[in-house]
């Protein structure tokens, strides 16, 4: 059996026949496929075994205006939050005689704090930022709420990309994000922590692991980035195809990148055989795929996470069976080397890769732009409340 035929947490590709076969269909056979999107009514639709959000994608989502309700929800639970949080600590009386008084009632009532009017137009700038970045973890998880309705595997929920080189940071606002999906009974082994892939992140992922919290490293493009996470032992790692590719267009121009000479399906390709051959068990799932080829000549790789774009252009093409070009019998031909890769390697590899270095950084600012985006709309949503 394949490798990629059975995951490593135990999903599998569907092996039943289809009645109307596609390429979609058909690469399900062999690579379990993810939904990249926030909204609710494509992950119905295409019914994938996992889906991935990031700030980008609930952005597009929140302007939408059936979302409004998980909105409102954020801002309601989030305001509470910062309420609670201001509270000073009630203390019990300390009994100086640990036998009941006679005349003391049976159960007495605990009476709860009063918790003032919230106005959010009288807070601090620190204040207004603290009760903002609340809301947007519970935005951020109030989606992954609705995703989890509807897949039967992971969902993961991106932590804030300003953290990325900070990973105490990381490693708090992880365990914040856990904490409000084991609020709504969800078990963490149902989440996956999305991280940038600094040398940071990866730290901050393998110290959560020994938590019992497993991470989706994002961000991936450079070969010792991959293997510092599967040294450090995270669960996924999300090689960015598409925006290589990108990044060779732009600077390398003229070359011939199509099916096999595509710089981002060789270096997926790469780190799928290295993990393999050494038996890593971290699962590696392609990202920012938007080409038909880029799918297929990635056919076989643990998992594909899919904007809904491409995943219709799969669907339509019908009658298509696809072949897996990822196979652990290709693995006895290939000579590769087992490097151990340590922060000075890391430093130095991504260094001496321009390509892994810009895209990195400007993966990074990306997400923290539409974060802040997304700030802003909640900004002047409790702005306007309190007018």
């Amino acid at each position: 059996m394949d490798a990629a035929e059975v995951q490593h947490d135990g999903s599998s590709p569907s092996k039943k026949v289809k009645s109307n076969p596609n390429a979609l269909n058909s690469l399900r056979d062999h690579t379990v496929v993810v939904a990249d999107t926030g909204k609710i009514n494509d992950i119905q639709k295409f019914q994938p075994q996992d889906a991935t959000t990031n700030p980008s994608l609930i952005l597009e989502a929140a302007k939408l205006p059936e979302y409004q309700a998980l909105i409102d929800d954020a801002i309601q639970k989030g305001i509470k939050a910062y309420q609670v949080s201001k509270q000073p600590v009630q203390k019990q009386p300390k009994r100086t005689n640990s036998r009941k008084k006679k005349d003391e009632p049976e159960n007495q009532e605990i009476v709860e704090p009063e918790i003032p009017q919230f106005n959010f137009n009288t807070l601090n700038p620190e204040e207004q930022k603290s009760v903002i970045g609340l809301i947007t973890d519970q935005l951020s998880v109030n989606f992954g709420l609705e995703i989890l309705k509807l897949v039967p595997g992971y969902v993961s929920t991106e932590v804030d990309a300003r953290l990325s080189y900070d990973k105490q940071a990381t490693i708090d606002k992880a365990k914040r994000i856990i904490l409000l999906y084991e609020q709504a009974g969800i078990s963490k082994e149902r989440i996956l922590i999305k991280i940038a892939s600094t040398w940071e992140g990866i730290q901050a992922a393998k110290a959560l692991k020994k938590e019992g919290i497993q991470c989706n490293m994002t961000l991936i493009f450079n070969y010792h980035q991959a293997l510092a996470c599967a040294q450090a032992g995270v669960r996924l790692i999300s090689p960015f195809v598409g925006r290589i590719l990108d990044w060779f267009t732009k600077n390398k121009s003229g070359e011939d990148y199509s099916k096999q000479n595509h710089p981002g399906v060789k270096l997926v390709t790469s780190i799928w055989n290295s993990f393999k051959k050494f038996k890593y068990d971290t699962i590696v799932m392609a990202a920012s795929l938007r080409l038909v080829d880029e799918a297929t000549e990635l056919c076989g790789c643990d998992r594909m996470t899919i904007p809904i774009k491409l995943l219709n252009d799969l669907q339509s093409l019908e009658g298509t069976v696809l072949e897996p070009k990822l196979r652990v019998e290709n693995l006895e031909k290939l000579n590769i080397e087992k490097v151990n890769v340590d922060e000075k390697t890391y430093r130095w590899e991504m260094n001496q890769d321009a390509m892994g270095t810009e895209k990195l950084n400007e993966g990074i600012r990306k997400f923290a732009q539409d974060l802040e985006t997304l700030e802003n709309v909640i900004k002047q949503k409790l702005t306007q409340n309190n007018q």
